[in-house]
């Protein structure tokens, strides 16, 4: 086997990794803290036309203060669905309506809600760090694969687990330090 096809091999790994890390940062994203976040609302999904769509698909979605989300519907008669679509999902948020504005304002989370939203961060990161994991462990059997085939050397394979195993913990770390990031942001009342 050529070297080129073993460093596309790594370089798909890395790639999967990648993509295990940018999928956290947007679970991350649409966990709630303390602050107004536009993002918070991408889980939300509306009847729109006979498709269930996100929110910000339907208007625009901005933090006017530090604890209120203002949504500006694009068409009048998506208002009173956008806000049944926010009051039933899980982000305990009361919307109200002037009729053309939404106002989402975000109350003060207790203490306990924190707690519960930093558990909510470590289980994401520990997906994220499972999904590491899975890329590194198929990689090293189709390493390992090749080796038993002869395809490459038993010193080719030890290097290139090592490769592996060096871009694993990079991604690991990577993940690690979204979590903390995530985790005090919630945590800081």
């Amino acid at each position: 086997m050529s070297e080129d096809a073993l460093v596309e091999l790594l370089k798909e790994s890395d790639k999967r990794m990648v993509q295990s890390l940018e999928s956290l940062t947007r679970e991350l994203a649409t966990i709630r803290t303390g602050r107004a976040n536009p993002s918070i609302l991408d889980r939300v999904r509306v009847e729109y036309y006979g498709e269930k769509v996100p929110v910000n698909q339907v208007g625009t979605i901005s933090a006017a203060e530090a604890r209120l989300l203002l949504i500006s519907v694009w068409d009048k008669e998506m208002v009173k669905p956008v806000v049944d679509a926010i009051t039933s999902s899980d982000l305990g948020l009361n919307p109200n309506s002037d009729g053309n504005i939404i106002r989402v304002p975000l109350p003060q989370l207790t203490t306990e809600r924190r707690k519960e939203l930093a558990k909510q961060v470590s289980r994401k990161a520990e997906e994220a760090k499972v999904g590491v994991r899975n890329t590194r462990r198929e990689t090293i059997e189709k390493l390992r694969s090749m080796q038993r085939s002869g395809t490459i050397s038993e010193d080719d394979l030890s290097r290139y687990q090592e490769q592996v195993q060096k871009i694993t913990d990079a991604h690991i770390k990577q993940t690690e330090a979204a979590e903390a990031a995530k985790a005090d942001e919630v945590l800081a009342g």
